[in-house]
């Protein structure tokens, strides 16, 4: 065994050398460093069907340092799951094989990685789905030595320490140099391990070029109980050609054909090993808690309830009804109100503490498993975990996020808590679906409904307690709008959303009082956006749109508004834009609303200098204009 292991390292190598040559580009050295591990995991230990890679009782394994893929696909061509031809397409457009991994083309893998310091989190939020299951399949997690500089990595030791995730296996490949220089432990292994350990792991050092010793902590780790295990490995970036190993300055590139050549036969020459690749055992569906209809909360028109509430409330509902719905919040779960959920489903909830990179991550590893994941903080903080969310959408997975306390409206918190990006931050992120409710009855039909859509989809939620303005017979589809007041003479549109919305009714009972009439639009869903009402509302309004949104002026609910009218060949309408331009205090919310300019006494304000300046001709600036259409007002 031990000779056919050291002849499957030797072809991993080789492969790993081959297909980045003919790519001209890739990580040959960083994948040689790895392929004595992956030899020993893939013959010995890691039970896989690749007939069936989603099957549930599959051991699930991660390359955290994705750079490293071409070993990856050198030993999924060991395994007989891709041939050499298709190995040799690697970073070719087109191919399966992209330069880091990618589920959208390749489904051998879970999750996209490359985005160094994710991959122990993923793993972590898998082998929390095991435990919730009753599975006993294990998570395998390959990391670099270097993205140990990353919080996120220690985000997830801390998680996975503080569960007693015994199924977890982490494997750091120390080969010491980095991509510009040596790390910063080099290959100082006992520091590692005393970090390790510091987070409740049983830590192993060893030669991560000793095929017995890797056998060895495998099953070590296999055995160990109530604790995760992580495997340090001493390597060589490069092991195994002259020219490279243990040499600085060959990160990232390829060996030229010639060099390539001599490092091929210095490692033995060409081979074609196939591995044996155990299958797990089969398993019964796990029990899970029994389905059952939806019951959404309802509440009556007139009262006040905030919605931050009306989503704790939707997801107890959504929890109670569909048993794949798992919950993870960041220590908040008093203040979203996901500790509902939490209370009558404590297995299916995660906390994840003040640990926002790790939370998202973990939601990541659990959605690819069959989990329907909500995950809650207050919005500004999911701003530190933006690249997390970035990764969730390449690793084509679906994570519901809810972002509660945003903008000034919280009050005297200040702004270090008030998220006054995040429409902008989400609305950015491909694929993904932003709704910004104002009414209880709407946020628990728009989270019933986002529970089914796909991709990255962010729940905007309010602090303040605002009055109920729809009934709950009432149906908010996902890209549309409400149109909640407007007649026959409307002289403009008044555009908002959540907290924004409750200003523009009042805006138009002052106005109304004034005999000025105007139509104003709820526009819940952010992206999509309702074009066509917006585009209507323009041409029957005499193209004059107010939009008020709490938050900055860049990337939110203006310019999705904006956006509607992309590629409109009528004229376009003049937007005069109320939003966030100055950095806000504490205060009581109406002080701070007013203060920002977006209260219901500034919508009225520029409603009256909007109709006055472009009834004279002017652009409602207080410049003439010939075509008041074509102007934007930021």
């Amino acid at each position: 065994m031990a000779d056919t292991l050291a002849d499957l390292a030797a072809q991993l190598r080789i492969d790993s050398i081959r297909c980045t040559t003919a790519a001209g580009s890739g990580h040959p050295s960083s994948s040689m460093s790895a392929a004595d591990i992956m030899a020993v995991l893939f013959q010995k230990y890691l039970r896989f069907d690749f007939q069936q890679p989603k099957a549930p009782n599959n051991d699930r394994f991660v390359l955290s340092k994705g750079h490293a893929c071409p070993v990856l696909y050198s030993a999924f061509k060991a395994a007989g799951a891709i041939d050499d031809r298709e190995l040799l397409t690697l970073r070719k457009f087109g191919s399966r094989l992209e330069g880091h991994p990618n589920p959208h083309v390749l489904p051998l893998v879970d999750v996209a990685t490359g985005s160094l310091g994710q991959g122990l989190a993923v793993g972590v939020g898998m082998a929390l789905c095991a435990r919730l299951d009753g599975l006993p399949f294990r998570t395998y997690v390959l990391m670099g030595d270097s993205e140990t500089a990353e919080g996120s990595v220690w985000e997830a030791f801390d998680k996975a320490g503080h569960y007693g995730l015994d199924n977890l296996c982490a494997i750091i490949d120390v080969n010491r140099l980095g991509q510009s220089r040596e790390t910063e432990l080099g290959w100082n292994l006992e520091a590692y391990a005393a970090r390790v350990r510091a987070f409740g792991w049983n830590a192993v050092t060893l030669d991560g070029h000793d095929l017995g010793a890797i056998d060895r902590a495998f099953a070590e780790a296999q055995a160990k109980k109530g604790q995760p295990t992580c495997l340090i490995c001493k390597t060589e970036k490069g092991h195994g050609s002259s020219l490279i190993a243990n040499q600085d300055g060959w990160h990232g590139k390829p060996l030229p054909e010639d060099k390539a050549k001599d490092a091929i036969r210095e490692l033995g020459g060409e081979r074609n090993i196939r591995i044996q690749m155990k299958k797990p055992e089969a398993v019964k569906p796990p029990v899970q808690d029994k389905a059952a209809p939806l019951q959404l909360p309802t509440y009556e028109v007139g009262q006040k309830e905030a919605t931050r509430k009306a989503y704790g409330d939707a997801l107890l509902a959504l929890g109670n009804a569909r048993p794949e719905v798992v919950a993870l919040d960041a220590e908040v779960s008093n203040s979203t109100y996901s500790n509902e959920f939490q209370k009558a489903h404590p297995k299916r909830y995660f906390e994840m503490f003040i640990a926002e990179q790790n939370m998202v991550s973990s939601a990541v590893g659990m959605t690819v498993l069959g989990k329907k994941a909500f995950v809650s903080t207050f919005a500004a903080f999911l701003s530190r975990a933006y690249d997390q969310v970035r990764m969730a959408a390449i690793s084509n997975a679906t994570v519901h996020l809810c972002g509660s306390h945003a903008g000034v409206s919280i009050g005297e918190d200040g702004p270090s808590q008030m998220a006054l990006e995040d429409l902008a931050m989400m609305r950015a992120v491909g694929g993904s679906t932003v709704v910004y409710p104002s009414d209880p009855n709407q946020t628990a039909k728009l989270l019933a409904q986002l529970a089914d859509r796909q991709g990255i989809t962010y729940l905007r939620s309010t602090r303040e307690k605002t009055p109920v303005l729809y009934p709950a017979t009432e149906d908010f589809p996902i890209g549309g709008s409400k149109v909640v007041r407007q007649s026959g003479n409307d002289v403009a549109t008044v555009v908002g959303a959540g907290i924004t919305l409750h200003e523009a009714l009042k805006a138009y009972e002052l106005l109304k009082k004034q005999g000025v009439a105007v139509r104003v639009i709820d526009l819940y869903s952010v992206k999509p956006v309702d074009a066509k009402t917006l585009r209507q509302a323009a041409r029957e309004t005499q193209g004059r749109l107010v939009v008020v949104e709490d938050h900055w002026a860049e990337g939110g609910l203006a310019d999705a508004v904006l956006e509607a009218f992309t590629g409109e060949r009528e004229q376009l309408p003049t937007v005069v834009r109320l939003a966030v331009t100055k950095m806000p205090g504490s205060g009581k919310p109406a002080e701070l609303l007013d203060a920002a300019g977006i209260d219901a006494g500034h919508i009225v304000e520029a409603v009256t200098s909007l109709v006055e300046e472009t009834a004279r001709g002017g652009d409602g600036r207080g410049k003439p204009s010939e075509n008041a259409w074509g102007h934007t007002n930021a």
